[in-house]
């Protein structure tokens, strides 16, 4: 499966690097200072943002107590997002977490980064009292739903969108 052929392929490139060449993600709270980073992965996942959209996005993100949102680093650069919510669910009778966001750049696709995003989101989740984690993907994702699969998450119900004016 991809999610674990991907742990095991970065375990055998981190085994065959001397320990200062090993290639370290560092997941973190998001800050403000971010905010250029978060407007590019945003815009790599269909939602183009400018820097100070980008920056009130995680300023309103850090003000909800039920969210968060987290970047991951290697070699202190940006290269992936996070962005999580949890909330109760009336149909299961308890909290669930919502993977509202899930990207990494271009250039470390492939790397082990959105694994290492999806095993925090899990953490964070279990964390904040949910009994269960899901994940909103685009209909047109493919690699992105073959991901999930590979990491063990299953299709769910289909989701239906009616954009509301400006809100």
């Amino acid at each position: 499966m991809a999610c674990e052929a991907a742990s095991e392929q970065a375990s055998r490139l981190q085994a065959t690097m001397p320990a200062h060449a090993a290639p370290l993600i560092h997941i973190r709270a998001v800050k403000n200072g971010d905010a250029r980073d978060v407007a590019a992965l945003l815009t790599l996942l269909g939602y183009p943002c400018q820097k100070g959209e980008a920056l009130q996005r995680i300023r309103a993100i850090a003000a909800e107590s039920d969210q968060s949102l987290l970047v991951a680093e290697r070699k202190g650069q940006v290269c992936g997002l996070l962005a999580l919510d949890a909330m109760y669910y009336l149909p299961l009778g308890a909290r669930t977490c919502r993977i509202t966001a899930l990207a990494v750049a271009a250039d470390h696709q492939g790397q082990g980064i959105g694994r290492e995003l999806l095993l925090a989101a899990e953490s964070w989740a279990r964390q904040a009292g949910a009994r269960r984690i899901e994940a909103t993907s685009a209909a047109h994702r493919d690699h992105a739903h073959a991901f999930y699969r590979a990491c063990g998450y299953s299709e769910g119900a289909l989701r239906f969108v009616k954009h509301l004016g400006d809100a």
